[in-house]
């Protein structure tokens, strides 16, 4: 017996206007002329439905990202890396996307971690005219994009709140093309954009916050290259916490003497999910795929990488911290993984997993990894880590962990030889290194000694960091705010900058 359903709704016109419509063309053809639908083609060529009836803000998420060609540097299926909703969980898990919907504020945090540069917008803190001007300004450019927030009452339409991107503006009659990722429902139709800011001049009932806009477009590089914070572990808003609001506390309690006092008071009360937080960010491949040869485009993302391993290493904190950490009195809670092999363990399953289509559990995986390290064209190192995984039902996938690579610094207890090929992968003291450069300049104020804190300031300032470090520390420490935010439910209520 056939189950009753919806076969799409009629689109109420007015006020909108059907996009394949007569007069909807008239409107494309008009918008075309006068230049304001540039955006278009990029988002047309990546439009996307929506896969749940809740992932409008992950659609049209999705779509946008991927029509500003952003490499989300992880794969989707097979060997593509390409943004896809299920891809999008690093703010708000997607079991609860999926039966709550998400709010304005953290559609926001999912678009800045998948790399992507946001201006986000509440109509309490714009106004109509601004937002005209932000939709010419984005539909005249192919570099940025428009996702708006707004309810469908105003427009006649059934359903609440709902995320779509826009795609082209009309000057003439003042109307916006709203792609509506919900295409299963209503198709792309153009409305007038006074009503469109009604639309968006509404309470969300889940957050009690106007909804709005936000621009999208993409950062002149990727803002993190090899650190990133991660809250894919429930723990991650403890750490947050400590680093945020703990610190502090910890600084102006106690009666410190010196840099080594102050460092071993932060590193032994770490809680003990500190390595979970942050974590070094890893390259797999299948080795079937491309052979023992990296590409000219793995090439320059590991020599991108080796660069900032190479600044870390060379900053007066990180041979602070090195020291502390080769004593025998340090009792840093960090997992102690610094070996390549065990790193490369766990990072081979995962990214196993994640090529395979499958879920990051290494519930019943083995895997048996070997260190290699050959030379390129001759003169410069490249270490690869290949690992054969081995899931539960006894399939095998062999796969590769490109290794960013740096001198061995004597006393870091963290390098690996082979072959005379001196190998520095990312470890402890690197991570430690670059998570205390990322913490707020406000954290050491509280220090009591005029002449130490001014020695601790002088360590940790990012001023003088070359470009490149001093660019991923900033990112982490944008992470970090937003991350503080989320924890304490503000991500919604405050959508600035730190």
């Amino acid at each position: 017996m056939a189950v009753a359903g919806l076969y799409r709704r009629i689109l109420p016109s007015p006020p909108a206007i059907e996009f394949a419509s007569s007069e909807g063309k008239r409107l494309f053809s008009e918008a075309l002329q006068n230049g304001t639908m540039e955006g278009f083609f990029k988002l047309i060529s990546h439009f996307q439905t929506q896969s749940e009836p809740a992932y409008c803000g992950l659609a049209s998420l999705s779509m946008v990202l991927n029509a500003l060609a952003i490499d989300p540097r992880r794969k989707w299926k097979g060997p593509w890396r390409w943004y896809d909703e299920s891809m999008l969980d690093c703010c708000e898990p997607l079991e609860k996307v999926k039966a709550e919907g998400i709010t304005f504020g953290k559609v926001a945090c999912l678009a800045q971690c998948a790399g992507a540069k946001v201006e986000s917008f509440r109509t309490s803190k714009s106004t109509i005219d601004d937002f005209r001007n932000h939709v010419v300004k984005c539909t005249s450019s192919e570099h940025c994009h428009l996702i708006a927030s707004y309810h469908r009452k105003p427009f006649k339409q059934t359903g609440t709140g709902h995320f779509s991107p826009i795609g082209g503006y009309h000057a003439e009659s003042d109307m916006a093309l709203i792609l509506d990722v919900a295409r299963f429902k209503y198709p792309p139709h153009w409305v007038p954009l006074a009503l469109l800011w009604e639309a968006m001049d509404t309470i969300d009932e889940a957050t009690g916050c106007p909804r709005g806009f936000m621009l999208i477009s993409s950062h002149q590089r990727a803002p993190s290259l090899l650190y990133t914070l991660s809250c894919r572990d429930e723990s991650w808003a403890r750490m947050a916490k400590y680093l945020i609001d703990d610190v502090p506390i910890l600084l102006k309690s106690e009666d410190l003497k010196d840099v080594r006092e102050v460092l071993s008071l932060l590193l032994t009360s770490l809680p003990a999910c500190a390595g979970n937080f942050i974590k070094w960010v890893a390259e797999v491949r299948r080795q079937e795929e491309e052979g023992s040869n990296l590409s000219k485009e793995e090439k320059d993302r590991l020599a991108v990488k080796e660069e900032v391993l190479q600044q870390v290493h060379e900053t007066e904190l990180y041979k602070c911290v090195t020291d502390l950490l080769s004593s025998s009195t340090s009792t840093c809670k960090l997992r102690k993984k610094d070996s390549l092999t065990e790193i490369a363990a766990n990072v081979c399953c995962e990214g196993a997993a994640l090529l395979s289509g499958g879920l990051t559990s290494r519930n019943g995986i083995c895997c048996r990894t070997c260190i290699r390290c050959f030379k390129d064209n001759g003169d410069k190192h490249t270490t690869v880590v290949s690992g054969t995984v081995v899931s539960g039902g006894g399939n095998e996938q062999e796969v590769d962990m490109l290794v960013p690579v740096s001198k061995a610094t004597t006393g870091s207890g963290c390098d690996t030889t082979l072959n005379n090929c001196i190998v520095m992968h990312p470890a402890n003291n690197d991570v430690l290194t670059v998570l205390l450069l990322a913490l707020p300049p406000a954290t050491w104020l509280d220090i009591k000694a005029e002449s130490l804190l001014a020695e601790i300031q002088g360590l940790v300032s990012t001023e003088n960091l070359p470009d490149a470090l001093q660019q991923e520390v900033l990112h982490l420490r944008w992470q970090l705010h937003y991350l503080k935010r989320c924890k304490d439910k503000e991500v919604d209520n405050d959508l600035t900058l730190p």
